[in-house]
């Protein structure tokens, strides 16, 4: 799985030093912006970078990383987690639970190269155009872009795609904030206008809109029933993709079949790409029982996210004798905060020193011993893993973004470097528990009866901790017995799928274990996750209830960022802030995917830098391989 920007798709006032921003009034229509780029000279380009040059030029044959001979056909069976009840992306993550691999019938208008850091090439749009000022873009469509019911792909579905989405799911409502209309601009352009210019990043993510089909959208089904946008369906969607649905069991199986007739075939983006005939994802409720079918071969290919299953469940047989193959790919792509989220929206967590104490309750060494066999390091950044994670002492460019908020920051964002506690030993516990022990009474609780309760109202300290995925839940109940040891009153809750997604959304939660997957181009995206519009947005990625004027002001100066260097000083300044205000009790990292495969796959000799695993987007059925690995189970 490659985690591009696209894959992470799932405001604030600006701060003194960031660009001039000029909101267009009288001189906002379009038709004026539209004058005033022709004067100028409107450039349209076959591809979009954020900063700096493209790799490929106009006119490439293909992508560096691919096999352009690569055969087509076979299937490919991949694991799901849970269940599923919708296939409506324009509701994902706010109603039902999407099926998995439902994306890839859908095309956008740019796509995502691996093996540069933030470059989009034209996909249903053949190029993309946009003034010096960045106060618009224009897409142009391929004429020979067509659903698989052999209709156009037009303007008026980018424009019904750009509103339905922004409208009914949380995550394109924040990340699409500042475009504020999609219109028809010419036969096959699409013209977006975003409220205010100097957005360098909006005409390139503008570009990751996935688009869905109008006409189907708005007619009715088999039984003659409308079809409806904002609701959960079961209905196979169209789409105009290299893949259809071609059958599935509710909450069980999805099977994507390839289109052989697919109008996109031979573009340069997608030479030697989406080479399976078929692609099964198999549900299973547990992890554990999603190993054994993949050890009794009832699936292809797994990606393992623990440890000990890595360290210890991989020495049956197939393993043994080459059948089965495991592999590592190094992440570079991106950087990761997982934590315990604390949901700030509840007064307890209120204060930051409670927050703070329930770090130095987190022996993480010796979790690290006893349970992951010490495969993992401390997060101590919300960018770890990339040039973006703060570190040391702000200074320099930095230095000057954190001077402009800092009478709204905790004092040691400027005078201390950011760290984890340390345990692994009884001395340095009892250190730490002392410690959180003093910041508990510093915001007014005291320990009576060996319960950690408030000075003032006698109420009892409790958390729960809720996880849907049982993994979790042994990391919930290793934390659990040093919350107790400073009086807190700790319950460990694992809930069914349907029960978590429904807690998560109207915020009904203590604390839950969490991840947020940073590209390496943060931007648009940093107002879902830390914003303060969208902390009440049922479905937001802000899953902490942060509303911070200076997180909101810092996350105006990553988007609108000059350059590299700008972008980079700018959300170091940004993951400074997030961690001296202590939201999250940081957890670990690994700096590898590990994954688990039958050997019946092929794949480019070297893989794209940014790419991951890249399955099985890059990977073919081996025929020759399978044969020798024997007839699948």
């Amino acid at each position: 799985m490659a985690f591009t920007r696209r894959r992470l798709l799932h405001g604030g006032a600006l701060i003194a030093a960031a660009p001039a921003i000029k909101v267009l009034t009288g001189a906002s229509t379009i038709e004026a912006a539209h004058a005033q780029a022709g004067s100028a000279g409107l450039k349209w380009r076959h591809a979009l970078s954020l900063f700096g040059e493209v790799k490929y030029p106009e006119g490439f044959k293909h992508f560096d990383y691919v096999n352009p001979d690569a055969p087509k056909g076979g299937m490919a069976r991949q694991i799901a987690l849970g269940t599923f009840d919708n296939f409506n992306p324009a509701v994902a993550g706010v109603k039902g639970l999407i099926a998995s691999g439902v994306a890839l019938i859908y095309e956008s208008l740019t796509t995502q190269s691996l093996d540069e850091v933030s470059t989009e090439y034209g996909a249903l749009a053949e190029s993309v155009g946009y003034p010096d000022d960045f106060s618009f873009v224009t897409h142009r469509l391929r004429a020979e872009a067509k659903w698989h019911d052999g209709k156009p792909v037009t303007p008026d579905d980018v424009i019904f795609s750009f509103n339905a989405l922004k409208k009914h799911r949380p995550f394109y409502a924040a990340y699409y904030r500042h475009v504020v209309k999609a219109e028809k601009t010419g036969e096959r352009e699409v013209t977006f206008t975003f409220d205010a210019p100097g957005n360098r990043e909006l005409p390139q993510i503008v570009g990751q809109l996935m688009v869905l089909p109008k006409h189907w959208w708005e007619g009715t089904n088999e039984a003659g029933v409308k079809r409806d946008i904002s609701a959960t369906t079961l209905e196979p969607p169209l789409g105009s993709g290299a893949y259809r649905i071609k059958s599935f069991e509710a909450a069980r199986s999805v099977t994507l079949e390839r289109v052989k007739d697919y109008w996109g075939r031979d573009l340069n983006i997608n030479v030697g790409q989406n080479n399976f005939d078929e692609l099964r994802y198999e549900y299973f409720r547990d992890g554990t029982v999603a190993l054994e079918a993949f050890k009794a071969d009832q699936v292809d290919w797994r990606t393992e996210n623990s440890a000990k299953n890595w360290a210890t469940a991989y020495n049956f047989p197939a393993v043994k004798d080459g059948r089965v193959v495991l592999e590592e790919f190094p992440i570079r792509n991106a950087g990761v905060m997982q934590a315990f989220a604390l949901n700030i929206r509840r007064d307890k967590f209120r204060d930051p020193r409670v927050r703070w104490a329930l770090n130095f309750a987190f022996d993480f060494e010796e979790m690290n011993k006893q349970l992951f066999y010490g495969q993992y390091k401390r997060i101590n950044s919300y960018f770890y893993g990339t040039e973006l994670a703060s570190s040391g002492l702000p200074e320099g460019r930095e230095l000057e973004i954190l001077e402009t908020v800092r009478a709204e920051v905790p004092a040691e964002v400027f005078t201390t470097p950011y760290s984890n506690p340390v345990g692994g030993n009884p001395e340095a516990v009892r250190s730490n528990l002392r410690e959180g022990m003093k910041l508990f009474k510093e915001a007014g609780y005291e320990v009576r009866d060996h319960k950690l309760v408030d000075s003032k109202t006698g109420a009892p300290f409790e958390l729960e901790l809720m996880s849907e995925d049982p993994s979790a839940e042994r990391i919930m109940l290793f934390f659990k017995p040093s919350l107790e040891r400073m009086g807190i009153t700790a319950t460990v809750r694992t809930v069914d799928t349907t029960q978590y997604e429904n807690r998560m959304r109207s915020w009904d939660f203590d604390v839950v274990v969490n991840n947020w997957i940073e590209s390496l181009s943060p931007g648009n995206e940093q107002r879902e996750f830390w914003g303060s519009h969208a902390a009440d947005m049922p479905g937001s990625r802000n899953v902490l209830g942060i509303k911070n004027p200076a997180v909101d002001k810092l996350i105006e100066r990553v988007i609108f960022a000059k350059d590299r260097a700008d972008l980079v000083a700018a959300t170091k300044a940004l993951d400074r802030v997030l961690l001296w205000n202590h939201y999250v009790v940081p957890q670990f990292s690994y700096p590898f995917h590990r994954t688990a495969r039958w050997d019946r796959f092929g794949r480019p000799a070297e893989m794209p830098k940014y790419g991951v695993d890249a399955f099985p987007a890059l990977w073919w059925y081996d025929a020759d391989k399978a044969a020798k690995v024997g007839k699948r189970s």
